[in-house]
């Protein structure tokens, strides 16, 4: 049976990948009256009342301000163009918010369980490529300006001609298991009571599974087992591909990391009596919970 995807995943969006080699591609954008842009003002996205992406026609003020720089082709939604504009945070909010439209700027985070999943993965996906976009604004080899290049996805220097692509994090997340229980962990930044899966980054020259052991072993002193890949999410916070997993694991909690205030095994018992805190709903560590708890 095919598991449904993660929040924030999904088929929901038709790339055409093909199409940013065009060369006039944004010219065809702006020509098609179907094309559909959505704005992003730092990582803030453009929203509507109640819950809904602010999707602006080709003929609108704050489209036709947009430079072609700003500007990148994200592929077809809903069978319609999509583009992404970009204003960076020295432009003041109320320029993006004309009088009188139910319309506001808003992190992804606060509103994403409310947006429907498909616009929620679409503002994932642009806020991710916004993000590397405005940190990379110079060549890495050489030091020179970096141009976007097929349509917004490559940023090329123009001095030596190096190409930059778009940066993802991979990172480990894993749901440790031991006769009946679960090994979770708390961070001292989050709510009062709340657990979660251990995570953390993957490392050069490691494979996941080393990551899953090294991760679970630095930070809580357990020794894990087997893992099992469970599924994967996209996670734009900044730029995170989390990669999700449930290993077997022994021995006692001895937490011997600074990003861990505490870590126990907990039984299903004491989860669904509500002794702790779930992740948000919207995470793969609640996902992997869930599992864990239906006994798959």
């Amino acid at each position: 049976m095919t598991q449904p995807a993660n929040f924030y995943a999904g088929d929901y969006l038709d790339r055409r990948a093909e199409e940013r080699s065009v060369d006039t591609w944004l010219q065809a954008a702006h020509a098609d009256p179907a094309t559909r842009f959505i704005v992003m003002h730092g990582t803030a996205a453009l929203v509507q009342a109640p819950a809904a992406i602010a999707f602006l026609s080709h003929d609108d003020p704050r489209v036709l301000a947009a430079t072609p720089e700003q500007q990148v082709l994200l592929g077809w939604f809903e069978g319609a163009r999509c583009v992404l504009i970009e204003f960076d945070t020295t432009l003041a909010p109320e320029a993006l918010l004309p009088a009188g439209a139910a319309q506001q700027l808003s992190e992804l985070r606060l509103l994403a369980c409310d947006l429907p999943p498909a616009q929620a993965g679409l503002l994932a996906y642009a806020r991710a490529l916004s993000i590397w976009r405005s940190t990379h604004r110079y060549c890495g080899r050489c030091g020179g300006p970096l141009q976007a290049t097929r349509a917004g996805h490559v940023r090329a220097c123009r001095d030596c001609s190096h190409e930059s692509f778009p940066r993802i994090d991979p990172a480990i997340i894993v749901l440790v298991r031991n006769r009946g229980r679960a090994l979770l962990g708390r961070q001292p930044s989050w709510p009062a009571g709340r657990y979660s899966t251990i995570a953390g980054f993957v490392e050069p020259g490691e494979s996941l599974e080393d990551a899953v052991r090294r991760e679970v072993l630095e930070e809580t002193g357990v020794r894990v087992g087997a893992v099992h890949y469970h599924s994967s999410q996209p996670w734009p916070f900044p730029a995170a591909l989390m990669l999700g997993f449930i290993a077997d694991g022994e021995g006692d909690v001895a937490p011997n990391d600074s990003e861990l205030e505490d870590a126990r095994w907990f039984s299903a018992a004491q989860v669904h009596a509500g002794e702790i805190l779930l992740p948000p709903v919207e995470s793969i560590s609640r996902r992997l919970i869930e599992h864990w708890l239906s006994g798959s």
